[in-house]
């Protein structure tokens, strides 16, 4: 029989673990100091695979207190003006990994990223906007950080993006805002955002139109802004939402429409708006908050309504019964 001889051949494959678009990792401690050096002195296509690399590395915790002592986040921070859309784009890949930490946040602070961060809020290219906001609105779930956006002043620039921005980024502006309305409402108000969030209770999608209500109620808790609800007819959108098909933006709704009537006008332009049908059939909806917000409603200013109180002792049998 004839036997087949091996012979020697090279593949035109690339080796299985190995990545042409990041750049080789170094070992141990080097890791870090290697990419970062990687990042200020390297080529166009070093800096771009050297991102691409750290936003593998970066998900470790591990990594994040020796990134920052290496200085990877000056360098980032440096790379955000760069004129190529995939450095800026990576960039801000890797500072939203590096917000989802809490050291990482603090850094974001002590080295004032945020006003840097915030100038690619105006980019042409849509994930480099997105990463942008991702790494802001994460920084601003802290109170501190709520403070730092609030001290750039970025609130007026928010507001306006909502009128202009993709429903994805809307979501995140609108998160930020509430955010920096648990702090200080005053900058919200002062640009008249109130108006801006009624017409996204309009919105197609579902987590826009239910943050938008949110928000009003954020807004609302101050008199100032129970008065520009009432005075921009926002009352009206909030009672049709009341009948919406989400069950989360039904209690936001409710929630808001809880806040807004707190005052006798706010009263007054709920039961204007036909708000008490849809507030009666809400008392034995399925979900919980909705059915808080609407009874704490009727305590606010149906308290005397024969109607009212019947439909609430209904909903107390309904929510109360046992099989």
């Amino acid at each position: 029989l004839a036997t087949s001889m091996a012979c020697p051949r090279i593949s035109t494959r690339l080796p299985p673990n190995l990545d042409p678009t990041k750049s080789s990792l170094a070992y141990g401690e080097r890791q870090l100091p290697k990419l970062n050096g990687e990042l200020m002195t390297g080529t166009l296509l070093t800096k771009q695979q050297a991102l691409r690399s750290l936003c593998d590395v970066m998900h470790k915790p591990e990594n994040m207190v020796e990134s920052l002592r290496v200085g990877i986040l000056d360098s980032l921070k440096t790379l955000l003006s760069d004129t190529d859309s995939i450095v800026k784009m990576k960039a801000t890949e890797v500072l939203f990994i590096m917000s989802t930490h809490a050291v990482g946040r603090q850094a974001f602070l002590t080295l004032s990223v945020i006003e840097p961060l915030s100038k690619l809020l105006n980019d042409s290219v849509f994930e480099v906007r997105k990463n942008s906001h991702q790494a802001i609105e994460m920084t601003s779930r802290e109170f501190s950080g709520a403070d730092g956006v609030l001290a750039c002043d970025l609130v007026p620039m928010l507001v306006e993006k909502l009128k202009t921005e993709e429903d994805e980024i809307k979501e995140l502006i609108l998160d930020t805002l509430h955010n920096c309305m648990r702090r200080d409402a005053s900058p919200t108000l002062d640009c008249k955002a109130i108006v801006v969030f009624t017409g996204l209770l309009n919105d197609a999608l579902e987590g826009v139109r239910a943050r938008a209500a949110r928000n009003i109620m954020d807004l609302s808790f101050p008199l100032a802004g129970k008065e520009q609800a009432c005075a921009c007819g926002t009352v009206s959108h909030l009672v049709r939402l009341l009948a919406d098909q989400s069950v989360l933006v039904r209690a936001q709704a409710a929630g808001a429409l809880m806040t807004i009537s707190v005052t006798t006008q706010g009263k007054y332009e709920c039961i204007k708006a036909d708000a008490i049908p849809a507030l009666v059939a809400l008392l034995i909806d399925e979900n919980t908050d909705v059915r808080v917000n609407v009874l704490k409603l009727k305590e606010l200013y149906c308290n005397s309504s024969d109607v009212v109180v019947k439909a609430a002792r209904i909903a107390v049998e309904v929510i109360e019964w046992r099989p």
